[in-house]
């Protein structure tokens, strides 16, 4: 396996660079490097300008309007597009469900909805966890019932990221009690202007509505919206989470937030020497640096093996522990650094042309909202506990 990039990579990698030079708009580029909140239009506005260039469907392949990216392009362009401080591709319709229905969708839902991702028609959130079916998702109770051409949908979905802009929600719903739990299990694209859903926001710690609560009662769904077959969704479920997990590794947004923490540990005084200078806390950044060294060359092995057309296993279970509890640590030390300006804040101080100042220098608010947002990193696409019990069953039980 060779580690480095070819000529025809490093090319790629320029011309990403170029791209971005070029139409990442600076306001943009401002606002996620300043930690400010983004909102529904700057993400739109983003999508739009990577769509006109083809580059949105990073995941995809051409026949779906994808890019046709190999693994190590896509890595690339993750690398450079955080580099740059780019705005997130938001998962939930281009990485998530965008994979489910070229593999398992009918060609109606293909033709209809991947379009649509792409375009921005469709703003999709995702509907699995619920209140005592988180990492445990076998658990579901949001029932489907087959009534016609439809399905009724009752129950509750909750932490639906982003689910106050989305449009359309896919779900996890039980359509059967029989059997093993995982055996009852369905996969349901609901329209959320569908009469009986309510979207009510959760304000996190961090001061920001990102998550919501999606309640269902007597939703309308048409059978067509059921994507493969009844009680199979486990399987398209376990799919969907094989590709979130991988992702959550972040390894460009954990290389953008070292870069961060060694400029603040820079600014930042101890003893009259910048905290950089300082040994226990220099030899902290470096040990978090020398994990995250390793974590990339474990990421590019991986890579390298889905290249070679090898399905990631426990390895993405793998890069999603130990990408969360890096990145959560980098976060611990950055909010360190800030000192005592990493106390309790005033979230609106965040919002793009609040008429509010911020206390302390203007990279201490964004390490303070950094930090408690991102504590949930370990904890979505399946918690590090449930991670590390799938890498004990597929690697050391025989």
């Amino acid at each position: 396996m060779d580690l480095t990039y070819t000529d025809e990579q490093k090319a790629f990698r320029d011309e990403v660079r170029a791209f971005l030079d070029e139409k990442l708009p600076k306001r943009l580029s401002d606002k996620v490097a300043g930690g400010k909140h983004l909102v529904k239009e700057d993400y739109e506005e983003w999508h739009a300008i990577l769509n006109e260039k083809g580059w949105l469907g990073v995941t995809w392949p051409e026949e779906f309007g994808g890019t046709g990216w190999d693994a190590v392009q896509r890595h690339i362009f993750e690398e450079e597009t955080t580099r740059a401080s780019a705005p997130r591709i938001v998962p939930f319709g281009v990485n998530m469900l965008g994979p489910v229905l070229m593999k398992f969708g009918s060609k109606e839902q293909q033709d209809h909805y991947l379009p649509r991702i792409l375009s921005g028609d469709d703003w999709w959130c995702q509907g699995y966890s619920e209140p005592g079916a988180g990492s445990d998702l076998a658990s579901v109770k949001t029932s489907a019932e087959r009534d016609g051409d439809h399905y009724i949908v009752n129950g509750q979905k909750t932490w639906t990221t982003l689910g106050q802009y989305a449009n359309k929600i896919f779900c996890l719903v039980r359509t059967s009690k029989e059997g093993k739990p995982q055996e009852g299990i369905s996969f349901l694209l609901i329209d959320m202007d569908t009469p009986g859903v309510e979207v009510r926001p959760i304000v996190l710690i961090d001061g920001e509505a990102e998550v919501n609560e999606v309640w269902f009662e007597n939703v309308k769904v048409p059978v067509e919206n059921l994507v493969g077959e009844e009680n199979k969704g486990w399987t398209y479920a376990k799919y969907l989470l094989t590709h979130e997990r991988t992702n959550i590794a972040g390894v460009g947004f954990a290389n953008a937030a070292l870069q961060n923490l060694k400029r603040i540990a820079g600014l930042e005084k101890s003893g009259g020497k910048a905290l950089i200078e300082n040994p226990f806390f220099a030899a902290k950044m470096a040990q978090v640096e020398i994990d995250l060294m390793a974590m990339a060359t474990t990421n590019l092995r991986t890579i390298a093996a889905a290249a070679a057309g090898n399905a990631p296993g426990a390895e993405s279970s793998m890069l999603k522990i130990k990408g969360t509890v890096i990145r959560q640590e980098i976060n611990a030390l950055t909010r360190q650094a800030v000192g005592p300006f990493a106390m309790p804040f005033v979230s609106e101080a965040l919002d793009e042309g609040a008429n509010v100042e911020p206390v302390g220098p203007d990279y201490a608010l964004p390490a303070t909202q950094s930090y408690f947002n991102n504590r949930k990193l370990s904890i979505y696409g399946g918690s590090n506990e449930v991670q590390r019990q799938i890498i004990s069953k597929a690697i050391l039980e025989l």
